[in-house]
């Protein structure tokens, strides 16, 4: 697992949106600039570590999000030119809100080596976008992706649905509003209420908030009709993009590339041989013993703290077949026979026979030719037919049911 991707993480916000529990920090304007100034000579510090001792010279993609990393402004600038002379990614992608990001900051970005710009856009209706405390317009976020092609870059949309006050009628109002603004690429993300948020307490006066699970089921279908009639393919359980405008980064995720992460909150992954590298790199962090793979998390802004968990090469195993499963290629069948090396075939063909009778998955075929008859989960594991597992439309629907079964062969 060669470590190819790096995570970089800028934990400030102007203001906090209702629904975040993300690790972010809102500051005055007085204040902001020098806590920004103080957190950016430590990851420059911590991103001359990784380059000294040659961690990022595999890295071909690199994303930096938030937060809200383009508040930073020229510091991103130099965080990106910093990054670029130690690695050349074929994909960078820097997170941005419509509000903080510019022309001269977009044109910045491209002349440094950043591919590919992330939009917070969530939706285009402006009373839907106050409801959840994001401070620009739909207005401002059209003007956002405009900015960002016309400096040649690619640029994703995020969007969610379930939000207090959104309607299918303003929901396809969204859809159609983005779509006319053409970016490459587009998340849909069902809102949740995670416990602490503003939006969770206001949830618990007032069940109105509370999203309507089957109001965003049918959210999820009308974007997937809708992008898809519009020549974006979903290739990911929340993403869409045009040919060629799938997102690395995320792709190094979930198929099992190592990864390194940068910043507080930020999370890195690796396997025995590079944990064993790089140990110098992550302080007080116990040996892994017999552990396949280690998981790390950044706890404070000097790296001087982690939190490491210690995954068996079964565990790893499970969690390469749950990530697989939020590919719209599902799991391959090379994963499925290496993985019957650590997980008994009858257990592994199992679960794959009960994603199955759930209507979670279904095999396709892995090549050009069709499957000519019923495919048993034995045979694929064996290595006899060539097939993928691929989540069906309820899978994708109701994708945690389908992650858990696989996750539940650690």
């Amino acid at each position: 697992m060669a470590v190819t991707a790096l995570y970089v993480h800028v934990p400030f916000c102007a203001q906090k949106c209702r629904y975040c529990d993300f690790d972010s920090r809102s500051f005055a304007p007085c204040d902001l600039s020098a806590a920004l100034d103080a957190y950016f000579e430590q990851l420059y510090a911590r991103l001359d570590a990784f380059g000294d001792v040659g961690a990022l010279a595999q890295i071909r993609t690199v994303y930096v999000g938030g937060g809200t990393p383009s508040l930073a402004g020229e510091r991103l600038v130099e965080l990106a030119r910093r990054i670029s002379a130690w690695c050349k990614p074929v994909e960078f992608t820097c997170e941005a809100n419509p509000e903080s990001l510019t022309a001269e900051l977009t044109a910045a970005l491209a002349k440094v080596g950043v591919t590919r710009v992330s939009l917070g856009v969530q939706t285009l209706d402006n009373a839907e976008l106050t409801a959840i405390g994001r401070i620009h317009d739909a207005d401002r976020a059209l003007a956002a992706i405009t900015t960002v092609k016309d400096a040649g870059l690619d640029v994703s949309c995020d969007l969610m649905c379930g939000l207090p006050g959104q309607t299918a009628v303003s929901w396809q109002r969204t859809l159609d509003g983005l779509l006319a603004a053409a970016p490459h690429h587009v998340s849909v993300y069902p809102l949740t209420l995670e416990e602490g948020t503003p939006l969770y307490r206001m949830a618990c006066r007032d069940e109105s908030l509370e999203p309507d699970e089957d109001f965003q089921a049918a959210c999820m279908d009308a974007a997937r009709e809708r992008l898809g009639a519009a020549g974006y393919h979903p290739y990911e359980v929340a993403s869409y993009a045009l040919d060629g405008h799938e997102c690395a980064h995320n792709i190094a995720y979930w198929t099992g590339q190592g990864y390194l992460g940068l910043g507080r909150s930020a999370a890195g992954m690796l396997d025995a041989e590079d944990f064993d590298r790089l140990a110098g790199l992550f302080p007080d962090v116990p040996a892994r013993g017999d552990a396949y793979r280690v998981r790390l998390v950044q706890r404070d802004d000097a790296a001087t703290t982690f939190d490491a968990e210690y995954l068996s090469q079964r565990e790893a195993a499970a969690e390469d077949l749950m990530l697989a499963c939020r590919m719209t290629r599902g799991i391959g069948p090379d994963l499925l026979v290496r993985s019957a090396n650590v997980i008994a075939a009858d257990e592994l063909a199992a679960t794959c026979d009960r994603a199955l009778e759930l209507g979670l998955a279904t095999w396709v075929p892995d090549g050009v030719e069709g499957l000519a008859e019923r495919v048993a989960s034995k045979d694929v594991i064996a290595g006899r037919v060539r097939a993928r597992l691929a989540p069906s439309h309820l899978g994708w629907l109701d994708g945690n049911v389908l992650f858990e079964l696989f996750w539940g062969l650690a």
